[in-house]
């Protein structure tokens, strides 16, 4: 009889234990299913940007090169219409070692196709302190995200990031209100429980860069829940195993992510870690009513950390098995940790000659540029239960199909100006063509790459295509060449006289008009790089750029505004180690210098000054060449 109460007693205080804990979230926009953490933050100077620079492809700025970088891995370019030129060398295979920018439409379209693509659900979208100079950029590529999220049915929410953000606790809050929260309007932003997805990264650190208490990190995200949104902490790996009394921050949470980086590297570690660690961690989420986003990394490649792949399926693998909520891949484009997933040089012919840079065929086995994303997808088709859990990687190394060009269907160019477009292509095309292209642009079949200036505005129809082992596939592009604004003055307004002029500041109107140069494009890529002038960095005193590798009968104009009728004494700073070079100065059409020698300055960067006094000129607007 005693017996019979006890088991009675048994099953009640059972059922009641179970009863308090809240039961995790159903499938939602992260709930089941696969998130990438997504930075776009790379930039280049003339890609239209608020930052008009290079952004995180250095740590100190200026040209991107093998001495001078940020980046840990070198992007597979092929399939980006618009790159931008760096002083790397070109690659082996031909290729310009040119670098994309995610301000371009077409580079963030095709970031998010792939995600389309490769089966990922959802993109986190990085956003440092908005209130410093990053902040309009980050602004600006929030808006092309959304459009292409929108465009391709993927999802994406905010990321903050509060790495150094001292004043993230009143500022975030603006910036949402201010900013980010007209987002969550869009059908493309993600929803948990029916609620505005926020995360919030950096949360119980207690260091130099997260001096926060947890009373200020437990205000800040019950501020976000009382708005009405389902958050989640990306916090450090040991959050649960620290005593550092941060306990009722990870319990505010909705979901918790833990960071990985520099915790887990080898087949070995991913095991141990994921039994001494995630497997406990899983159990307190459970037992708090929090959401588990398991982390995956397909691994440093640089450290060849990857094992083809089979690193990051040890990862899916463990994550299926655990039971977690949700999968967020670190990281998408981080190609400056060397752990992206997108795109990456296949071997050393498409890395440039002199870098340093592992590609994915490091271990001795050739994989094809896409494989992460497609070995994601494979992941995330098992996380959801649609192929059967297994710890063999799926994955081929190679798909064998002909190539699909992934160019936007409409591009345009001017007239007078340089032209560099990449046909982009999936399946490892050995060769290209285009036909029908408008006078003046040619392309490289070996590299894909169209280049020159076109002549004569109207549209026209160019038939793309790419050749592999298996066949060509073909794409029709509506190719548009717009007439050439009139010639003004850089910048706008015309340059004072008397004054200084800088020489890279000539005018706008492009070849033929604003300028003459033998070479279609800007041999050093520097400053202007969508003008055929070549622009480099001077060495003269105070810096900045000169006009440089000057050829007989190349000219520059720029138009001028002279203050006051008179002489005037003209200078120019010039260097050169040749003897016998000679220039003259036009106003109006009329040389008004004659031919004026310049001597042997003893180097290319050795600057002389040469000048010479002119006859008379009258005041108002002129145009010197």
């Amino acid at each position: 009889m005693k017996q019979h109460k006890l088991t009675a007693w048994l099953v009640i205080l059972a059922f009641f234990a179970g009863s308090f804990a809240q039961a995790q979230s159903p499938v939602g926009d992260v709930v089941g299913k696969v998130t990438v953490g997504y930075q776009g933050w790379f930039a280049a100077p003339g890609d239209g940007s608020p930052f008009n620079g290079w952004w995180h492809w250095t740590k100190v700025g200026g040209a991107p090169s093998a001495s001078n970088t940020g980046i840990k891995s070198w992007p597979d370019t092929r399939e980006y219409t618009t790159t931008f030129p760096t002083a790397y060398n070109n690659a082996p295979n031909g290729r310009p070692g040119n670098l994309f920018s995610s301000y371009t439409d077409q580079t963030i379209n095709t970031h998010f196709m792939w995600m389309a693509q490769n089966g990922i659900d959802c993109a986190a979208l990085q956003r440092f302190n908005p209130t410093g100079g990053e902040g309009p950029i980050r602004d600006a590529i929030t808006v092309k995200v959304r459009t292409a999220a929108e465009a391709h049915n993927v999802k994406f929410y905010i990321m903050y990031d509060v790495t150094g953000w001292m004043n993230m606790q009143t500022e975030m809050k603006a910036d949402w209100i201010n900013k980010m929260s007209i987002y969550t309007s869009s059908p493309a932003y993600a929803k948990q429980n029916g609620k505005p997805v926020v995360c919030i990264w950096g949360m119980g650190l207690n260091d130099v860069d997260h001096p926060f208490s947890s009373a200020v990190c437990v205000e800040v995200i019950n501020w976000f829940k009382a708005q009405g949104c389902y958050v989640i902490g990306g916090v450090r790996g040991e959050w649960r195993t620290v005593n550092d009394g941060y306990t009722n921050t990870y319990k505010a949470f909705n979901m918790i992510t833990p960071w990985l980086i520099g915790k887990i590297g080898t087949m070995e570690r991913a095991d141990s870690y994921y039994n001494e660690i995630i497997v406990a961690d899983q159990a307190y989420c459970n037992a708090n009513g929090i959401d588990y986003q398991a982390t995956i990394l397909p691994g440093d490649l640089q450290e060849r950390q990857r094992v083809h792949g089979d690193f990051m399926w040890k990862q899916f693998y463990n994550t299926k098995r655990l039971g977690a909520q949700g999968i967020y891949i670190s990281m998408f484009d981080e190609y400056n940790e060397g752990n992206q997933i997108a795109k990456t040089a296949e071997n050393q012919s498409q890395i440039p000659v002199g870098a340093s840079y592992l590609a994915l065929d490091e271990d001795g086995i050739a994989v094809s540029a896409d494989y992460y994303l497609r070995l994601t997808n494979d992941g995330g088709k098992m996380f959801k239960g649609q192929i059967p859990l297994t710890a063999t990687r799926p994955t081929p190394y190679f798909v064998n199909a002909l190539p699909v060009i992934t160019n936007l269907s409409t591009t345009s160019a001017q007239a007078g100006t340089y032209l560099t477009y990449n046909i982009a292509a999936s399946g490892g095309p050995a060769s290209f063509n285009a036909t029908g292209l408008p006078s003046g642009l040619t392309v490289n079949t070996s590299t894909g790459v169209i280049s020159g200036i076109p002549v004569s505005p109207g549209n026209y129809t160019v038939t793309l295509s790419a050749t592999n082992n298996y066949g060509t596939g073909t794409f029709p592009l509506s190719f548009s060449v717009t007439t050439p604004p009139p010639q003004a003055p850089y910048g706008g307004t015309p340059w004072p006289i008397p004054g200084k002029i800088e020489a890279e500041n000539f005018d706008t109107g492009g070849q033929g008009v604003a300028y003459s140069d033998v070479t279609p494009s800007n041999s050093s890529g520097q400053y202007r790089t969508t003008e055929g002038v070549d622009i480099e960095g001077t060495a003269d005193t105070g810096g900045g750029f000169n006009i440089g590798f000057t050829s007989a009968g190349e000219w520059l104009e720029y138009t001028v505004n002279v203050a006051t009728a008179g002489t005037y004494t003209f200078q120019a700073r010039l260097a050169t180690a040749a003897t016998g070079n000679t220039f003259h100065v036009e106003v109006d059409g009329y040389n008004i210098s004659g031919s004026i020698t310049v001597p042997n300055s003893g180097g290319w960067q050795t600057w002389q000054t040469v000048s010479f006094t002119t006859p008379t000129i009258s005041s108002g607007q002129h145009v010197i060449r």
